[in-house]
C-alpha cells in the first residue's frame, strides 16, 4: 500500500504499531517486565568443555542418550567409519593410558577407562578451522579424526559429582546454548564482549593459516588415519590468521600481560611488537564497539574482574628472564594466568594508562569484595584465574567446580542477591565433541554446544532452557535491559536469556 493513501496521523500509528509488533517479535510478551526486575547481571566464564562431556548425563536434558548412531559414530579422514576410538597422548601417538574403545560416546570416570574429576588428563586442539571440520556440516562426526587426542574427544563425565551441577538442577539449564564463534578461548572471549572477530591485516605469513582447495586445513604429507595418529597439518592451532587477516586463534594482547615479554628499549606495559618465535606478533589494538564501550555511554557501571590480574599485570612488565611465571605456568602450585583471556586488553579504549582501563579493569580480589560488600556495579564479568576455571590439561574440573560454586554461595548471600542475575556459562566446548548441530549463523558461528546455568532469585526453579542460545545472548540480554545501542554482530535469532526468568 502506498503511504500516501494514508493520512499523515495514520501513518505514524501504522508506523508505532509496526515497531511494536517488531519488539514481539524480538521478546516474547511480558519479557520486558521480567528484564526490569534485574539490576544486576553477573557473568563467570569458565573454560572448554561441551555440553555433553559435562552435562550429557543431566536428567531430562537434551544429552548423550538422545543422540542417534549418525551423530556420534566418528568418521575417518576417508569418509568411513573408524573401527574404532583411538585416544593419542601428547606425541600423537597412542597412548597406552587409555584402551581402544568403540566407535561411540563414553565415560571418562567409569570403566574401562576410570580417570577421575580430580585428575588433569589429555586437552584436545580447540581452533577455529578444526571446529569447523569437527562439526561437518552439523553431523559432528569428525572430532576424532580432526583432534590430536583422537577418541578422547568423545568422552564424558557424569557431573552429578560437581557442585554447580546442584546449581543447575535448582535453578535453569540452558541444553541448547552454543558457543558464540568457531574454535578457541581467544575468539569466544572477543566474542562475548563484542560480537566481534578481530582483525590482524598486517600479521605475517607465518601467521596465516593454510587452507586447500576445498577451505579446509591442508595436511602434511603422510598424515595418518586416525585409527593409527594425530592428523598432521601444517597450520595447528597455533596459526592465528584467516586468509584475509581475521584473527581466529590465539594471539597476545598488545599490552602487558601478555605472553610476550615487552621489548628491551620499549615501555614496560607493552609487549614487542616484533612478537616471538611461540607466539608471533601481537594483535595490533583493536578500536571495534564493545559492550562496555555502549554501557559507558549509557552511563551503565560496569567491570570486567580477572583472577590474577594484579600479579599478572606486575609479571608483565618484566623482562623475559626475570618474570615470576605467573602467566601460563603449568604445575601443581600454578596460577596459570592466561593473558589471551582478557579481551578489554585488546582494544585501544584500555590501553594502559586510560581511564577507562582503570575504571573498568579489576582483579578478581576486587570482585570478591564488591559480592560481600554488595557494591558490584550492574554488569560484572569475572573471570577466574586458569586453576580455577576446569580447561583441560593444565587443570582438573573439581577445583574449578568448587571454586565457582563458592562464588554462587557467596552471591546468593550478597545484599545485591534480590535482583541480581547470574549466567555461569563457559567460553568454549574444549575440543570435546557434542551431538547437537549447531545453529546456522555466519562464517564466525555459533560454534559447537556449551553447558550454561542461569542462577538468580527470579530464575525458574528445577527447569530446563530449550530456547536457541549463544554467548551473543549475554550481549542481547545486556542491551535490552539497559536500552543499550545494539552490536551489529549479536545475531537476531538468538533468544536473549529473558525465557529462563519468571
Amino acid at each position: 500500500m502506498s503511504l500516501r493513501l494514508l493520512p499523515g496521523r495514520r501513518v505514524v500509528l501504522a508506523l508505532a504499531a509496526g515497531a511494536l509488533l517488531a519488539g514481539c517479535a524480538q521478546l516474547p510478551f511480558g519479557s520486558a517486565g521480567r528484564m526490569a526486575r534485574i539490576n544486576h547481571v553477573v557473568v563467570i566464564y569458565a573454560e572448554n568443555h561441551s555440553f555433553d562431556n559435562m552435562y550429557g548425563l543431566f536428567p531430562g536434558a537434551n544429552g548423550i542418550s538422545r543422540a542417534t548412531p549418525e551423530q556420534y559414530t566418528q568418521l575417518d579422514h576417508d569418509g568411513r567409519p573408524l573401527p574404532e576410538l583411538v585416544i593419542f597422548g601428547t606425541d600423537g601417538k597412542p597412548d597406552p593410558r587409555f584402551p581402544r574403545l568403540p566407535n561411540r560416546p563414553f565415560r571418562i570416570d567409569a570403566p574401562p577407562v576410570s580417570k577421575p574429576p580430580t585428575e588433569s588428563l589429555l586437552n584436545p586442539i580447540h581452533a577455529f578451522f578444526h571446529n569447523i571440520e569437527q562439526i561437518n556440516g552439523g553431523r559432528n562426526n569428525m572430532f576424532a579424526a580432526m583432534s590430536n587426542t583422537g577418541g578422547y574427544t568423545m568422552g564424558h563425565y557424569d557431573g552429578s559429582v560437581m557442585r554447580v551441577w546442584k546449581w543447575a538442577q535448582e535453578y535453569t539449564l540452558a541444553d541448547n546454548f552454543f558457543m558464540g564463534a568457531f574454535g578457541g578461548s581467544y575468539l569466544n572471549h572477543h566474542w562475548l564482549v563484542c560480537a566481534c572477530t578481530p582483525r590482524h591485516p598486517d600479521a605475517p605469513g607465518s601467521m596465516h593459516v593454510r587452507l586447500d582447495a576445498q577451505g579446509k586445513l591442508e595436511k602434511r604429507p603422510g598424515s595418518p588415519s586416525a585409527r593409527e595418529g594425530a592428523v598432521l597439518v601444517f597450520s595447528g592451532g597455533g596459526v592465528q590468521v584467516s586468509p584475509d587477516g581475521w584473527s581466529v586463534n590465539t594471539t597476545q594482547p598488545p599490552w602487558q600481560p601478555s605472553g610476550i615479554p615487552p621489548a628491551a628499549s620499549g615501555k614496560a606495559t607493552d609487549a614487542d611488537p616484533a612478537g616471538t618465535a611461540a607466539f608471533g606478533r601481537p594483535l595490533p589494538p583493536q578500536t571495534a564497539r564493545t559492550i562496555g564501550d555502549t554501557l559507558s555511554a549509557k552511563g551503565v557501571e560496569w567491570a570486567w574482574y580477572a583472577g590474577g590480574w594484579n600479579a599478572a599485570v606486575t609479571d608483565g612488565m618484566q623482562p623475559a628472564a626475570t618474570r615470576r611465571s605467573v602467566i601460563y605456568t603449568r604445575g601443581p602450585n600454578a596460577v596459570s594466568f592466561q593473558p589471551h583471556h582478557q579481551p578489554f586488553n585488546y582494544y585501544a579504549r584500555f590501553a594502559p594508562g586510560t581511564p577507562e582501563r582503570a575504571r573498568h579493569l579489576k582483579d578478581g580480589d576486587d570482585f570478591l569484595q564488591a559480592i560481600e560488600k554488595g557494591t558490584l556495579p550492574a554488569v560484572s564479568f569475572y573471570k577466574p584465574v586458569g586453576v580455577n576455571t576446569q580447561h583441560p590439561g593444565y587443570t582438573d574440573i573439581m577445583t574449578g567446580d568448587a571454586h565457582i560454586a563458592g562464588v554462587l554461595e557467596k552471591l546468593r548471600a550478597s545484599p545485591q542477591w534480590k535482583d541480581m542475575l547470574v549466567i555461569v556459562t563457559y567460553d568454549e566446548n574444549g575440543g570435546f565433541w557434542d551431538h547437537v548441530p549447531p545453529p546456522a549463523g555466519d562464517r564466525f558461528g555459533p560454534g559447537s554446544r556449551i553447558p550454561t546455568i542461569l542462577v538468580g532469585p527470579t530464575v525458574k526453579r528445577g527447569f530446563i532452557d530449550s530456547t536457541p542460545y549463544d554467548t551473543t545472548s549475554i550481549l542481547k540480554f545486556i542491551t535490552e535491559r539497559f536500552g543499550l545501542e545494539p552490536l551489529p554482530g549479536v545475531r537476531p535469532k538468538m533468544g536473549n536469556l529473558a525465557n529462563a526468568l519468571n
